[in-house]
Order: structure tokens, then sequence, then C-alpha cells
């Protein structure tokens, strides 16, 4: 079931909504503290605990993927309780129960419903905080994506939590004076008796305040007060990551560990038919033949060894009735879809149909390729499977309690039989998260087949390549007609899903009739999250027609864009702002043109400009962007532009290379040289600019992608004249014809 469609469900059965802070029993307090507080440390709070050394450590429900979170959090934890950053650490929560996100389901709960946290009584907060705590629980949820972690654990956890337990020690160095609360301050990690002077660092205190319990609703600082928050504070990863300290999931050693490597089926849907063991029996180091119905592992004491096996074992499969899929026929049934008339409608305003009956109807139809997720650590998992029936697992996910979950259910054990132990991740972008554990699945199965010894399940880079949960193909259709001056009367946006309707699509221009619609066309191929999801194609749809639409107006595409925001400041600002940055009025040199794009996702507007240089021969040089972006407030500005750097060179290795294409039901790209991305001779100058507004907090990890490639596709047009409607630019001859002499 969706999560976020029972997370609604479940809140709505509950009566309330929950805003605040989880009141911890001191029974679960207890519980936390012999689950993960060490030699002199006390949790005060879910995600807070202090040594008595006063070195606070700040417990992150979230996957390590590299994007500053474990930072960002603890900034904010800290900030509300007065920390000395110096004593502040982070380190990732255990894979459970207790230590479930209710924060999380608070927000995508509050979202889904489009219920800003400031309109709810506090009276909501006590009563209905068990209720969002036991639903994060029933879900296992722990997840790492939806660019959530800043705006939704941090503003819904860590802030309360910081503050909560600020008033627990304030409480307990009032009770050690016999004196009033409200004479104490706290600063720099101590609480300070105004009057006296009189001082005890929270090292000191914190064994009498964990005998207060963390209030619902403490009272939060104003922006204004912040010290931390808005800070760029230098990671608190980046050293371990250069010293190779950090261990990935690929790094997982144990004694007498066996390495397993797999073939899986290339056709979706395909079966396993044969694999002839005699054909290793013979290689040294092969352990075990592990026969699954859609694939085969080769289990040996070396990598190396196994993998040389897995070719001379060269299984057969068949196609699971699906050879003749390729990416034309995919195609075919993409525009086939679009021209039945089977249109659902998703959401009409004012009158579309008879705006299109009246007036001549401007045309266009775009799509973009299946892409693969890529991430740097290819998929894995060490597995311990013992005969006493208790499962041990070490992986990276998106998700350290689902996995636990999904586990116990793929070893048909209950949940306490399991242990998981969640490893930071080299990459991910949605390729770990909840749905997408094919890799578990069968790591737990070859571990089943080899008990009591611990297995590496490493998919190859091949294997990770052609079986993953693909970013989906996607076709749309817009319609629209214009006034005398070239502004659009209706916008009409069909297009094809193999899920929901999707809310990207729906625009922030300022046009009387609209109407959208979705073709469900649901393929063999798998597909899942990719990151930025659907803003991801929807940004590049709609950004690419807005862009036309202006160039038929004969008008200038930022002016035309600014003339379609009545009513939304934020986004004519950040426009404004990326313009002026990138001087979009200056002229350039023959050949090199500019293009606008913006997309708001996940709370944040993003606008690019893409400086584009177009050769002769059709080569595309990207030469610069100048990137505006308004989060409402960057809780680390550093990290902030580290995220939007990462995002436009992940956006531009998917806009200029990135296509996964089908024949005979498989993928055909196996590795880098076939699926590319952005080298360093081939990234751009990439100048990132903050627009602060008053704007809850939005989020960093994928809002930058969504406006790369019309960025980039409308700059190519302005070069040369040519609209790319179809990705990526590669498949495109951008070549000058020569003059006739």
């Amino acid at each position: 079931m969706n999560r976020r469609k029972f997370l609604v469900g479940g809140a709505t059965a509950a009566g309330a909504l929950i805003v605040g802070y989880a009141v911890w029993p001191s029974a679960r307090l207890s519980k936390a503290d012999a689950m993960a507080a060490g030699p002199g440390e006390r949790f005060l709070a879910t995600w807070i605990k202090i040594a008595s050394d006063g070195t606070i450590t700040v417990v992150v429900p979230h996957c390590d993927m590299g994007t500053g979170i474990y930072t960002a959090l603890a900034q904010m934890a800290a900030d509300e309780l007065d920390a000395d950053w110096t004593k502040v650490r982070a380190e990732t929560a255990p894979c459970d129960p207790l230590f479930a996100n209710s924060a999380l389901a608070e927000g995508f709960g509050l979202e889904e419903l489009h219920v800003s946290p400031d309109g709810i009584p506090r009276l909501f907060a006590g009563p209905t905080i068990g209720t969002m705590r036991i639903i994060a629980e029933h879900m296992d949820l722990q997840t790492t994506g939806g660019s959530s972690a800043v705006r939704f654990t941090g503003v819904y956890g860590m802030r309360v939590a910081g503050a909560a337990v600020r008033e627990m020690l304030l409480e307990a160095a009032a009770a050690r004076m016999n004196a009033a609360v409200r004479d104490f301050r706290t600063e720099n990690s101590r609480v300070v008796h105004t009057a006296s002077g009189t001082s005890f660092g929270y090292g000191e205190l914190a064994r009498e305040a964990a005998n207060y319990s963390p209030s619902a609703h403490p009272k939060l600082k104003e922006k204004s007060t912040y010290k931390l928050v808005g800070e760029p504070v230098p990671r608190l990863d980046i050293p371990a990551k250069v010293n190779g300290a950090t261990k990935y999931g690929i790094d997982t050693q144990m004694p007498d560990m066996l390495y397993g490597t797999i073939r899986i089926s290339p056709a979706f849907g395909g079966k396993l038919v044969s694999a002839d063991e005699s054909r290793v029996a013979e290689h040294r180091g092969v352990k075990k033949v592990v026969k699954l119905d859609d694939a085969v592992v080769v289990v040996a004491d070396r990598l190396w060894r196994a993998r040389k096996a897995m070719e001379a074992l060269d299984p057969a499969f068949d196609t699971g009735g699906q050879g003749d899929v390729s990416s034309e026929t995919i195609r075919e049934m993409h525009l086939g879809g679009l021209r039945s008339g089977e249109i659902k409608r998703d959401r009409k305003t004012g009158d579309p149909t008879e705006a299109l009956n009246n007036g001549s109807v401007i045309e266009r139809i775009y799509n973009v390729p299946y892409l693969a997720h890529a991430a740097m650590e290819p998929v894995n998992a060490t597995v311990l499977f013992k005969k006493v029936g208790t499962l041990e697992v070490w992986a990276g996910t998106q998700d350290g309690l689902g996995s636990r979950a999904f586990c116990a259910k793929a070893a048909g054990l209950p949940m306490e039989k399991v242990t998981f132990h969640l490893t930071p991740s080299g990459g991910g972008y949605g390729r770990r998260l909840p749905g997408l554990w094919n890799f578990l699945t069968y790591a737990v199965e070859t571990a089943k087949a080899v008990p009591g010894v611990p297995v590496k399940l490493l998919f190859n880079r091949e294997q990770d390549m052609q079986h993953d949960f693909y970013r989906p193909n996607v076709t749309s259709r817009f319609r629209a007609t214009v006034d005398k001056d070239g502004w659009p009367l209706a916008w009409v946006n069909d297009y094809t899903t193999d899920d929901d309707p999707n809310p990207e699509a729906h625009i922030v221009y300022r046009v009387p009739n609209q109407a959208y619609g979705t073709v469900k066309l649901p393929a063999h191929v798998p597909t899942g999250p990719w990151r930025s999801v659907e803003a991801s194609w929807h940004g590049f749809f709609v950004e690419s027609f807005i862009d036309e639409l202006a160039h038929e107006a004969k008008r200038d595409a930022l002016e035309y864009r600014v003339g379609l925001l009545e009513g939304q400041p934020r986004h004519a600002a950040t426009l404004k702002l990326a313009a002026e940055k990138a001087g979009w009025a200056s002229p350039l040199p023959a050949g090199c043109g500019r293009g606008i794009a913006m997309v708001e996702s996940f709370g944040t507007i993003v606008v690019h400009v893409a400086e584009v240089e177009v050769k002769d021969a059709g080569a595309v040089n990207v030469r610069r962007f100048t990137t505006a972006a308004d989060c409402g407030m960057a809780v680390n500005p550093d990290g902030f532009k580290a995220q939007m750097e990462g995002g436009i060179i992940f956006g531009l290795s998917a806009a200029l290379h990135g296509e996964i294409t089908i024949e005979r039901g498989a993928v055909v790209q196996q590795n880098f040289p076939d699926f590319d991305v952005v080298r360093l001779a081939e990234c751009p100058e990439i100048h990132v600019h903050i627009h602060e507004s008053d704007a809850p907090l939005g989020g960093a990890g994928e809002p930058g992608i969504p406006p790369v490639a019309p960025a980039v596709t409308n700059a190519i047009f302005a070069a040369t004249g040519q609209r790319i409607r179809e990705l990526p630019v590669k498949k495109h001859d951008l070549k000058k014809v020569p003059l006739a002499s």
C-alpha cells in the first residue's frame, strides 16, 4: 500500500494531526539507553543524547548518502539547544521501531493534506502525538528520500527535540538551585543563573534532566536569534570520507566471508532455464551454485573466482513472453495512447475545450527515456543466516527500519530475529528506497542456501544497470491557444504514466483555462523513484513548452515568464535574480545561446540559466550554469550550494547522455561507456545564489535537477534555432548545414 496514503488515512482516522514533538515516557528512554547509549551517555529525547563530558550526539533516523543531512540536522537540534558546536556529533539511529521517524510521518501527512503546521492549534499536539508515532512504527518508517530530511525531520523532529531538551536542562538547573526556571538562560552548552553567574555544563545536568519529560510544544527560537542555522559550518562527515574511515556496504568484511555474484534474466519477467553446475565443479574456491526463479548466484571464497565461474556457468533464461518489446514498440504504445482519446482527467480550471475550439492551436509532443540510477556504489548486501533461525544484514539502503522488516519477511522470520546494520551508501538517488530492494531479496535467499557463514552479494556494474527500477519513459502532449498578444488562454496537457496523476504537471503560470489528463500505460520494465521523481520530466516538458510559447509570441523568454507570474512574487524574484546574475541581456558570441528554466519542487524554487556553445560539428559545450534558488532559508548554505551543484551535474548527465533502451524485452546498456555521465572536462562553470524568503524550509537534494534539461535545450534553441523535444541531446544532429556556394 502507498505509504503516504496509509499515513494520511491513519492520521485522519485518529481524528487529529500531530504537531510538535513526541513525548517519550521514561520506559522508552530507558530502552533507548540500553540500545544506543554508550558509557556516560543518556538519552533525554528521541534524537538527542548527552554524555557526562558534555558531548551531544544527534541520532539521525536517515541513511547517509553523502548529502550533508547529518550536519544540517545536527545544526537544527544544536541551535535550539544552545549547544557548543565543537561538542556536537551525529550518528545513525538504530534500525528499530523505537527510532521510527514520526517527524517524517508528520511532515508528509501535513503536506499531503495541504495543511500548514502554523494553522494547527497547540492543544492537538499532546493528545495526538502517540498516534503519529504508532503510525511511523507500523510503517517501519526511517525513509531517506523526497528531500525530506531538513524540511520534515529537521522541522518537526530535530528543532523541537533540541528545544525540549533545552527546557529540561533549565528545569534541572532550577531544581538544583531551588530557583525559578525564568532566572536561568542557556548558552554554549551551559545553563547559567543570570543573577549569580553560577553555571552548569549540560553534561553535569543530563542525569537530572532525564527525570523530566520532553515537551510536546516547547518554545522555538525566532529566526533572528539563530546562531548555527544559516551558517556554513564544516560538514561532520567529511574527514572520515576523505581519510577512508567511512565504511560503505561494499566495504563490509567479516571472518570466513564468502562472495556471491549474480546473473539475472536479461528480459524482465524471464525465468532461469538452465545452469549446468558441472561446468564449475572443478573451479577453485566455488562453494555453491544457488538457482533461483529468475536468477542464479555463484558463491565462492573470492569475488573474482565467483565471477569467473559465472562466466563458465553461462546460464540460460527465457524472455518471459517479452521478446517482442523494444523502445520502438513502447514509443508507439505511448503515442497511440495519447491519440486514443482515452484520457483520464486529473484537473480542470475554466473551459479549456471551448478555448481550444475558438483559437489557433499550438501543439507539441515531448518525450523522456528510461534512466538508470547508476550510483557509484553498485547495490550489495552482506547477509549471515544462522542455523538457529536468526538473520543479520549489512547494507546501505534508504530506509534501515523498513529494510529490516523487508528482510524478515523475505527470510520468513519474525522481525525480532533480524538485525539490520545500516551502512552509508555510495549514492542512491531513489534506487535504495522501499519497493526497490530486489538486491536484498537475492542476498537473503543466497544466504539461506549457505547457512552459518556470511555471504556478500554484490551486483557488478552490468547487473546493477540492467536490473534497476528505472526513471519512467514518459510522453507528454501540450495544446494551447493564445490571445492577440501571445499570452496563453488555454493550456491542455495530457501525458502517459505507469502510476497515478502527477501534481508536478500543474503549472504556476497564470492561464485562465487549464486541463490535465493521463493515459496509464504500464510496461513490463520496472520503474521507480529517480532523483526528483515526476518533477524531473514535467520540468522538462513544461519549461520547454512555455519557451516555445514565448518564441511564438516573439517575446523574451524571461519577460514572458515573469508576465505570467502575477501573484507569485517568490517565483518572479527568483527568476529575476538568476537572470541578473547570468547577465541575461548581455551579448554572446556566434554559436552560443542562453536558456532559462524554473521549477518548484519539494518546497524549493530553482531557476537555472544555462549558457551553451554549439560547435560547427554539432558538439554541445555547456559553458556556464547560473542558479538562483529559494528554499526559504538554507540551514547550511555551503551544503545547499553543494546539492545544487551536484544536482546540475546529475541532471546534465541525463540531459546530454542518459538513455536506457530496450531490445527483446531487455536493457541494452551495460556500463558507463554506453550510459555516459558528465566528466570533469564537460563540467560547466557553476554559480549558485540563494534567495532567502519567509517560506517554509524547502528541500535541497532533488530540486536542482528538474530545470537542468530545459535550460540546456532552450539554450541550444537560442544558439541554433533547433528545438529539442526528446531527450537525450546526443540523439540529435546539431551540425551546421554548409551554405551553398
